[in-house]
């Protein structure tokens, strides 16, 4: 008997109907022989419902109670589906994620994973049940508070379980086929991968590629979970993510993600000396802020001008760090740009393929679309452009690259 995970994100569960349909779905999983771990997110939009109703209240709800506040959607969806498969006559147990041995650190609201002791849930299988685990949410090894994972933490849930279960597969159910070439809300054309390697998918996932998160990926990485992803409203095979050599073919290019969700800020002025921005950078990472791309301008008079990225809702905690640092080493301030996206192209392919920036750039400027930042890795391109030209951005990468046709695969010994 095999142990299956699966996990169905808030479009998946988004109202009674939908919740009845992946009780159907789990308990053919079910019936099928395996046993059959379920990680469900909140409904539909409940979980910014609920960050809506906090904001009403307070500006700067506490972190803590924010997480208590924010982990009770998650606990409807796992109740309703258990009473849902009971009715199918399937038994069922639901478990929060610290009654599921979600282990993390004690960062409220970005939370990591430090450990998982699933000794209840094994129980539960032990017994016949199907599993049902609140996703998003864990509980801190150090102060015993709930925490939660940040958005799209669910995922990272069922890929965590699915390691510490030494489950066959995680599947992840969602609102699209599979993982596509680009965003088909921007790019009709674009097509669907059948398989992706995980280094291309933690890119295409950390450069705004919502179909996965970044830790779920890296734990599938890490602990060689096959990853599944595919849609709660069909039958039909989507994308599977594994390691490399589990790759069919060769593909320069894999795909292109934008992400909108970033702002700039640049640190203006900054004196040219040895050890400043490594105290701007360390007291950002003091404060649990991740930086995403960094450009330091060549620098004039003995002053540069340092800009970096980050999530856009980080903005005011950074410059509450850096506004007294910037006075401090007698820079001239901080500047802010939010209206900034950022577009990449990703491929385990143009490592060993020179020109695919050129092609990128090319793409980028015929398109009248000007470049503010680079960024790059052996299998990625990123760029960060204007915000209102992102989608003509993804649309002319994606048409310069053949995305939308065949993927352009590498021919041996070129």
């Amino acid at each position: 008997m095999g142990i299956v995970v699966q996990k169905f994100g808030g479009t998946s569960v988004g109202d009674t109907d939908r919740m009845k349909r992946v009780a159907d779905r789990v308990a053919r999983t079910h019936r099928d022989g395996n046993q059959t771990v379920v990680v469900v997110s909140a409904m539909g939009k409940t979980t910014d419902d609920l960050v809506t109703m906090a904001a009403r209240i307070s500006d700067r709800p506490p972190e803590r109670e924010l997480d208590i506040l924010l982990t009770s959607g998650e606990r409807i969806s796992m109740a309703l589906l258990a009473m849902a498969l009971h009715e199918r006559g399937v038994p069922a147990k639901s478990f929060t994620g610290s009654q599921a041995g979600i282990i993390t650190d004690a960062v409220h609201g970005k939370a990591r994973i430090v450990d998982i002791t699933p000794g209840r849930v094994r129980g539960a299988l032990e017994e016949g049940n199907v599993v049902i685990v609140a996703g998003f949410q864990g509980v801190s090894q150090d102060t015993k508070d709930i925490t939660t994972l940040g958005r799209g933490g669910s995922d990272t849930t069922a890929v965590a379980l699915a390691a510490a279960l030494g489950a066959d597969v995680c599947e992840i159910y969602t609102d699209v086929d599979g993982v596509f070439t680009a965003d088909p809300r921007i790019v009709p054309a674009a097509t669907k991968l059948t398989r992706i390697s995980y280094e291309e998918m933690l890119e295409l996932a950390a450069q705004g590629a919502g179909v996965l998160q970044v830790r779920s990926v890296e734990f599938g990485r890490n602990h060689g979970v096959r990853i599944h992803v595919r849609s709660s409203f069909s039958y039909s095979a989507g994308t599977w993510v594994g390691p490399q050599e589990d790759m069919v073919e060769d593909a320069i290019i894999s795909g292109v993600a934008h992400d909108t969700s970033e702002a700039k800020l640049t640190v203006q002025q900054v004196p040219d000396r040895p050890g400043v921005a490594s105290r701007l950078f360390s007291a950002l990472a003091e404060a649990n802020i991740n930086i995403d791309m960094i450009v330091q301008n060549v620098s004039e008079d003995g002053r540069t001008d340092i800009s970096f990225t980050l999530p856009r809702g980080d903005t005011h905690k950074a410059r509450a760090v850096l506004e007294p640092l910037a006075d401090e080493v007698g820079a001239a301030g901080v500047k802010q740009d939010d209206d900034i996206a950022k577009v990449s192209l990703v491929g385990a392919g143009m490592k060993t393929h020179p020109g695919v920036a050129a092609r990128m750039f090319g793409a980028l400027s015929a398109a009248g679309v000007n470049i503010e930042m680079i960024s790059t890795s052996t299998i990625r391109v990123s760029v960060v452009i204007s915000r209102d030209q992102v989608e003509t951005a993804v649309q002319a990468v994606h048409a310069a690259f053949g995305l939308g046709d065949d993927l352009i695969v590498a021919e041996e010994g070129a």
